[in-house]
């Protein structure tokens, strides 16, 4: 029975592979990324987009306080994924401590993605309708676009 399954498996895996390598991978549509500005595309097109020297300023502190935060942040995501790392290389792994190590990282990555919107929508907001028009021109291109 088990060798009838592993057959199955393995002819589903052989199968699937060259349909699935035929397919040229798409890049993901990401509809947040494209409504926002990165930090470093609003500096780089500072000049371009008639960045203020009050927008600059406020632009660098919330950056440098999140860059403070990210860092502390991928410390916890480092040491929390050693941690579920070292559970689960145990011959028996106890699925009570692989889960909290789990719920350790994705905690972390959430606060992440929670400090990047933010930096974000700060800096979108400090800029005028029209700086943000003169962005989107300079946002480089996607293959897909």
């Amino acid at each position: 029975m088990k060798a009838k399954l592993m057959t199955l498996l393995l002819s589903l895996i052989l199968t699937a592979g060259p349909a699935l390598a035929q397919a040229p991978p798409q890049p993901p549509h990401d509809p947040i990324g494209e409504a926002m500005f990165p930090p470093e595309l609003v500096m780089q097109h500072a000049q371009a987009i008639s960045l203020q020297a009050e927008q600059k300023t406020y632009i660098r502190e919330e950056m440098r306080k999140a860059q403070g935060r990210f860092t502390e942040l991928q410390w916890q995501l480092q040491d929390a994924m050693e941690a579920l790392v070292a559970t689960l290389q145990q011959e028996q792994v106890n699925e009570t401590q692989a889960l909290n190590q789990l719920e350790r990282i994705l905690d972390a990555e959430r606060q992440v993605k929670t400090l990047q919107i933010t930096l974000m929508v700060r800096i979108k907001n400090k800029l005028t309708p029209e700086q943000q028009a003169r962005l989107r021109q300079l946002r480089p291109r996607s293959g897909s676009e």
